[in-house]
This record gives structure tokens, sequence and C-alpha cells, in this order.
């Protein structure tokens, strides 16, 4: 063991469980490379936790070849927290509460890096980053990493001679930071927001008007995140006040997650050191602001050619038949998927009738009040289709991993979709969840889920939101207030 080691022994981690890729192997050399050449002096490594929100440590960068050697310890206690980072299963009871010896007392697992994520943070001088995968001290996968559970789809995917291909458009606030709320007081599970002011008044949809208003922030955005390596395709002025969308080139398999857990932390990372704020929330509670989406265009390619398997017949309509049945699984399952494409309790107030969201489980041509909008047609090798039920603050791990495993069992159970609705929001469909807890009561009554992800995952899933409906159902909104202090 080298005595600089402070792996706990763990000098050989990577190795002796075969954890890399010849590729990664390959990149990890480059990395060490480049780490020198461009003098770095720290590198971050992170996870994408049960939230899809990055934690991990900074290593000094002479450290690094130990680090990619033996993985880095984190607390198993990171894997059990709600939104307001409180640990919600008891972790001194026998199994942690979830059946699991690894669990008990906050021990440890091990974050190994994959080089293939390398890059250089443009905003923060002398540091790279690296995301990385979770594994026990003993070397097995840890089941509640949900980097893994994308890649897994992806390979069972793969192994029906299909690839995921899938383009994000996010949209978000950009916000003045006047006050951070830094006092004392104002610390707490979870903190005082801070005090934001508006960067554009809105409500000119598109227009170079409101474009140019929010230039100066955006302008600083795109230079690191080009800078960054992600494949930034629009930035977009959209109707709500200081509300911006940014679109991505579209990518394959996890590519497009890994890009989404970047680019938001990059943001917020990045508009901070400015005196900006920005929040992927999807309905703020500040007046005026509007709901915003996470709409994930997608569709399947033959693993072997290439070729987009959504693309119809000239008399086959909207999409192949496929296609067609990619897209009922997807009606299918929207309910159950909702705790992944929309994990949060803000987030159900966005699927209001004729606000743009959708309300119902429907698909439709080129319709922005659909559910699931189809794009291209007979001999457009573009050809796709947009869900339109996602938030911005979803793990992108989930979010994906939700869509094939839905859309896959619409293929291996021919679901037909239905005829394509002209009037989405009158059509006799299912509704979406009105709550997270209506999401969640489906997500528990769903076969496929339960079967593909496993029990313990979904039980411990539902667990975590479940925490975070009972801390939101105790508290005493404004709405209440207004509504019984007096009448009563």
């Amino acid at each position: 063991m080298d005595p600089r080691d402070g792996s706990m022994g763990r000098g050989g981690f990577v190795a002796r469980h075969d954890l890399w890729t010849d590729d990664q192997r390959d990149a990890a050399a480059d990395v060490l490379r480049r780490v020198q050449s461009e003098g770095l002096e720290v590198v971050r490594l992170s996870f994408a936790d049960q939230h899809g929100i990055l934690r991990g440590k900074t290593i000094m960068a002479d450290g690094l070849e130990l680090a990619m050697r033996g993985g880095v310890t984190m607390t198993t206690t990171l894997l059990v927290k709600d939104t307001s980072h409180r640990t919600v299963y008891n972790v001194w009871t026998e199994g942690a509460g979830l059946g699991m010896a690894e669990m008990t007392g906050g021990g440890d697992f091990v974050m190994v890096p994959d080089p293939l994520t390398f890059r250089t943070l443009p905003w923060a001088q002398g540091t790279g980053w690296m995301q990385c995968d979770i594994y026990f001290p003993d070397g097995r996968e840890v089941p509640f990493s949900t980097r893994r559970i994308l890649q897994e789809a992806v390979t069972g995917l793969a192994a029906d001679g299909y690839e995921l291909v899938s383009g994000l458009e996010v949209e978000f606030h950009l916000l003045k930071l006047e006050d951070p709320k830094l006092s004392p007081m104002d610390a707490g599970q979870p903190a005082t927001p801070p005090e934001v002011s508006l960067l554009a008044h809105g409500f000119q949809y598109l227009t170079e008007i409101r474009a140019d208003e929010l230039e100066p922030v955006i302008e600083i955005l795109r230079r690191h995140l080009v800078a960054l390596g992600l494949p930034l395709r629009s930035m977009e002025v959209e109707f709500g006040p200081s509300q911006v969308e940014f679109t991505f080139h579209p990518g394959a398999g996890v590519e497009p997650a890994d890009a989404m857990v970047l680019f938001r932390n990059a943001t917020k990372q990045i508009c901070r050191r400015h005196g900006y704020h920005a929040t992927f929330m999807c309905r703020p509670g500040l007046p005026n602001l509007f709901s915003s989406g996470w709409h994930l265009h997608q569709s399947l390619r033959d693993a072997k050619t290439g070729e987009n398997l959504f693309v119809p017949a000239e008399d086959e309509g909207l999409l192949s038949p496929l296609g067609r049945y990619y897209v009922g699984g997807l009606l299918a399952h929207a309910r159950a998927a909702s705790v992944f494409t929309t994990p949060t309790v803000n987030g159900y107030k966005r699927f209001r009738p004729r606000t743009l969201a959708p309300d119902r489980a429907v698909w439709s041509r080129d319709n922005r009040g659909a559910m699931i909008r189809a794009l291209g047609g007979p001999g457009d090798a573009g050809t796709r289709v947009e869900n339109r039920i996602g938030e911005p603050a979803a793990n992108p791990y989930l979010y994906l991993a939700s869509q094939i495993i839905s859309g896959l069992d619409g293929i291996d159970n021919a679901i037909d979709p239905g005829e394509p609705s002209g009037t989405p929001y009158d059509a006799d469909a299912e509704a979406l969840p009105r709550s997270l807890m209506e999401a969640v009561a489906s997500l528990r009554a769903d076969r496929l889920f339960r079967e593909t992800l496993g029990p313990p995952f979904i039980d411990y899933l539902i667990g975590i939101k479940e925490a975070e409906i009972a801390r939101f159902l105790s508290e005493v909104t404004d709405w209440e207030h207004r509504e019984y202090f007096e009448l009563f």
C-alpha cells in the first residue's frame, strides 16, 4: 500500500474488480497527461445522486492517479436523502431500513471516476472534473445508482438491436441575484431562498428585444458551455419573464443524460459566480413567472445500420409501426413514469389544459398541447417523437430510462396508441397525475417498472418521495392562511 494512498488499501480497486473498459483505460492515461500539460491544480470527482444532483469531492492534482486507481470514498447516507438533504431512512438500524447491510451505520461506498467524462471547467481556474460511477467496497455496483440504471436500460435496448437517440429542449429561468440570504438565521433544510429580480419582463415570445436584454448572461453561459464541450444548439427566449430555453444536438444512449447533468450544474455555478441565479424549478413561487418544461425528443435507430426506425413508409401515417408501438408504451405507462419525468411536488402545477403543457396521456401530430408530439413522416430521416411531460428538475438518467422501459414494453406487446388527436385537451384519454401523490400511487401499482427496475429500487425511491410529500403536507401554506385565518 502506498503510504500516500488514502484509499484504505483500495489502490488497485479498479483493476481488481475490472471496472474499466479498454477505452476508459486509454482515456485515463490521457487525463493524467492533460492535467499535467494544462497545469490543473485540482480535479472534482462527482456522482449524480438519486435526484440527479452532483455530489463529490475535490482531489489535488498530484493525487488523481491514486484516486483513479482506487476510487474515492463517500458516505452511504448520501444515497438516502430527499430534496431537503434530510436522511430519509434510519441508517442506525440493521440494514438501514432497506434490508442492506452495506448501508448500516452510514458506511462508505466508492466513487470510481469515468475518464471518458473528463472536462476542464472553464469557469473555475485550474480545475478539472470527472463524473463517477459508484460501487460498494467489495466491488459490487450500488443498486441505487441512477446512471447505472440508464446504462443497463441502454444495454437492454442494444440486445434488441436498437439504440436510443434523444435531444434536449430545456426551459429555465435566469434571474439577477439580489440577496443570497446568507445570514445564520437563513440556514436550514431547506435554506431560505435567495431574493432575485428579473432580467427581462417577458411576454414577448422569441422577440429579439428580449433576447438582447438577456444576452449579457446568455453570452457568458454559451461561451462556457461550448468550452465545456456540450452540444449546444440554440438559445431561445421563452414567453415568461426571464425565461429561456436551451436546446442541444441529439446524442445516443447515455450521452444526453450526462450532458443534462453537466449542463444544469454548470449553469447554476456560472450564474452564481457572475451575480445571477439560474433555477430549473418547474414553477417558481414568484409573481408572473411561468412553468418550465423539459421536452425530450427521441427515436430508435438500428444499432447496426444507423437507420431511423421511426420513419414510416408512405402508407403508414405519422410513424412506422415500431414507432407507433413505442408511443403506445409511453402513453400506457405515463402516469407511473411521472415519478421519473416529473419528480417534484412543484412539477404537477404545470399540468394544466391550454397552457402548452400536457394534461392527459395523448399523442398528436405536431401539436404542443399533447403529451407526445410526432414530428417528421415518410422520407424524413429526422422523424421522432417529443415527450413534453418532463420538468427540468428531473433526474436525467431516470427520465431517459423510463422512456426506454416504457417504449420497449409498447414494442414487445404491440401497444396501439390509437389515432393521434387534433384536440389533445379535449381528447378522451387518461389524465396525467394531478400531484406527486397520485404519481407515486401509480408507480406503486405499475407492474412494468417494478419488474424491470426491481422491487428494492422502486420501494427505495417511493420512500424518498413519500418523505418529501409528508414534509409538504405538514407545512402551513399562504393559501391556507388566507383562506381560513379570518373566516374561522
